[in-house]
């Protein structure tokens, strides 16, 4: 229904803001405004407050803002009209009357949710009368008390066609309302209507209001399907947009800022009789946006649990596709999974309340899941596959219509691939091998002069790490000062896509590494390297960069291959021994040592060089000739 805005206004006018929200927080006057600790997050400094004269709040703590609707609206999880209709009844205003079209409809509607109720009542008395024992006997046996029974409204649909039928049409209702309200099903060919609900235990569901708007039914008979039957969708009940238990969840659930979410109607029920009263449930139905937005209103974060099994794992999986595209600021779920095999109902009743609220304590955000589906069963030994997952992951990221929550996923899920890229490269990931070799890049430096460049790299051109992540964290750089230098230009790149060169620069004059970040981007003699300039093109840089690495890890690899070697230089043959020094001279080949290296540290041709000549000096042809006569010569 639309307000009119000169109603609105009224309200707003009686109802001073710091009158409205003074019933749920103490506040203080603070000159012409009021201040309190704010409703929405714990704190000890209050930052919440209230200007009467400018009709609003606002909480800087968690950035909430509006007037005496949107304050009712966050904090009693109220919608809009909902929240029009108690203040108008607190300012003492009726509500405007609906238009004749609208009158017709809610007349209609009230009829509906008269029946509903008188069927309720008629459940609730055959459970209670002689009918009823057997009902009565497994809801004993569920565990359910007279106190849960009593308070959830439960009944019983004896085992009769018309029963329910013919006593509310006596009590005044017709068979069309009664079709309506889906307490009886009409058959095509013509015969009388019947009774939906048959000798099954009846659960009425509720709306936010606590009408009754529809029932869910349990089989008492084993063989009878489906176990559970709920009603048809109606004008009243929309299975889509409803969450079962919301309206007496409701006060609990702001009580402990906490939701929990459950997927049927018995977990709500033995939940809540274990002490658990902020639990509602979806009703078996995949997550609605509807329904996304019904739980936000009780809860920013509400705790989804789930079973810990496969069903479990893939009906998480089936909740996150639906979730992401509608994350917003302030508001995500969390996942809790249970032991495998156990529902909620039967964890609480088997181990009691302790071992499901330990469970809630272990649940995990949002991204957390997502990330495991992802990466948690892949391997991820080529780049194909690694390619792949993040294929995967921008393709589920770009269905986030929130563009700052968008923004901050992206960066999260940057560095949880520069941290697996980095695990990747220590277990040996294999370096990505330039298109072709540039002369400007042949020249290679030691392993801190390498470092250097690099660090300089990106720290002219930034973009290169959204092309080389993977092979940058595969990266192993020994000098501790450097590697926290490179560790956090990267982050910082990652932490803000797009980012200049000079603005980067001052991010990082703003770290503890400042003076030794400083010294390395005004003095180093590295800077004079070609591709280190500004200026330069950005294929060639792209390119040398690529080559810088790939040389650099190529180079490591053979110079293991060679140390190994040199060990055992005096068990080998003639033929071994050619290998040997070949090997070495594509060490010497990989890269000559810059100009600008450190003068206390070797490039590996000369570091080699050395060891040949070393083991030379040693009579290495005596230990060859020595060999030859322990073993017969092949040749």
């Amino acid at each position: 229904m639309k307000f009119p805005d000169s109603f609105l206004d009224e309200i707003r006018a009686r109802l001073p803001v710091s009158a409205v929200v003074s019933r749920r927080v103490p506040l203080k006057r603070a000159g012409r405004e009021w201040k309190g600790l704010s409703p929405f997050n714990p704190e000890k400094t209050p930052s919440f407050t209230v200007n009467d004269q400018k009709g609003f709040y606002h909480c800087f703590s968690s950035g909430k803002h509006g007037d005496i609707f949107g304050f009712v609206m966050d904090t009693e999880g109220l919608s809009f009209p909902e929240a029009v209709e108690k203040l108008a009844g607190d300012a003492g205003l009726p509500m405007p009357k609906p238009d004749p079209q609208y009158e017709r409809v809610a007349k209609e509607r009230l009829g509906l949710f008269e029946a509903l109720e008188a069927a309720t009542v008629f459940f609730e008395e055959q459970l209670k009368s002689g009918v009823g024992r057997e009902a009565l006997a497994y809801a004993e046996r569920r565990g359910l008390s007279p106190n849960t029974l009593k308070d959830f409204r439960i009944g019983f649909a004896p085992n009769s066609k018309d029963a329910l039928k013919g006593t509310l049409i006596k009590r005044g209702f017709t068979e069309a309302q009664l079709l309506d309200a889906g307490l009886v099903v009409k058959p095509d060919d013509g015969r009388a209507a019947y009774d939906r609900f048959r000798h099954r235990l009846t659960i009425p569901i509720a709306d936010a209001k606590g009408r009754v708007i529809a029932f869910g039914a349990r089989a008492l008979d084993a063989a009878t399907e489906p176990k559970y039957l709920n009603s048809p969708e109606t004008r009243l009940f929309d299975k889509g947009s409803m969450v079962f238990n919301f309206a007496r969840a409701r006060n609990a659930a702001f009580d402990k800022s906490e939701l929990i979410v459950v997927e049927g109607y018995m977990d709500v029920i033995a939940l809540t009789q274990a002490g658990f009263h902020h639990v509602v449930a979806t009703l078996g139905t995949a997550f609605t946006e509807r329904q996304m937005d019904q739980l936000w209103l009780l809860a920013p974060e509400p705790i989804i649990c789930f079973d810990g099994d496969r069903a479990g794992e893939a009906a998480a999986t089936r909740a996150i596709d639906r979730m992401v595209p509608n994350l917003r600021e302030g508001h995500s779920f969390r996942f809790a999974f249970l032991p495998e095999g156990s529902d909620p109902d039967d964890l609480v009743r088997n181990e009691g309340p302790a071992a499901f609220a330990q469970c809630l304590t272990e649940a995990r955000p949002l991204i957390d899941v997502l990330w495991r589906r992802e990466c948690g069963a892949r391997t991820l030994d080529t780049p194909e596959r690694r390619a792949a997952l993040e294929g995967r992951l921008e393709h589920l990221l770009a269905t986030i219509g929130n563009a700052r929550v968008k923004d901050h996923y992206r960066r999260e899920v940057k560095n949880r691939l520069w941290a697996l890229w980095r695990e990747t490269g220590k277990r040996g990931g294999a370096p990505v091998k330039p298109s072709s070799p540039s002369a400007g890049a042949r020249s290679l430096p030691s392993a801190h002069g390498f470092a250097i460049t690099i660090i300089l790299a990106l720290a002219h051109h930034p973009w290169l790490l959204d092309h080389f992540a993977e092979e940058v964290a595969g990266l192993e750089i020994r000098q501790k000062q450097l590697a926290e230098i490179l560790s956090l230009l990267t982050r910082t790149i990652f932490a803000h896509p797009g980012i200049g060169r000079e603005i980067l620069a001052e991010r990082m004059r703003e770290s503890s590494h400042a003076r030794l970040f400083d010294l390395l981007d005004r003095s180093s003699a590295f800077k004079r390297v070609a591709f280190l300039q500004t200026d330069t093109p950005a294929a060639e840089v792209e390119e040398q960069f690529a080559e810088l690495i790939f040389r650099w890890t190529t180079l490591k690899l053979l110079d293991k291959e060679v140390q190994e070697a040199a060990l055992d230089l005096s068990n080998v043959s003639e033929t071994e021994y050619e290998q040997f020094v070949l090997m070495q001279q594509q060490v010497a080949n990989a890269g000559l040592r810059h100009a600008s290296d450190d003068a206390g540290e070797r490039d590996s041709a000369r570091r080699f060089q050395e060891t040949i000549a070393r083991l030379k000096s040693e009579n290495i042809g005596g230990h060859r000739g020595a060999r030859s006569e322990r073993r017969p010569d092949r040749r």
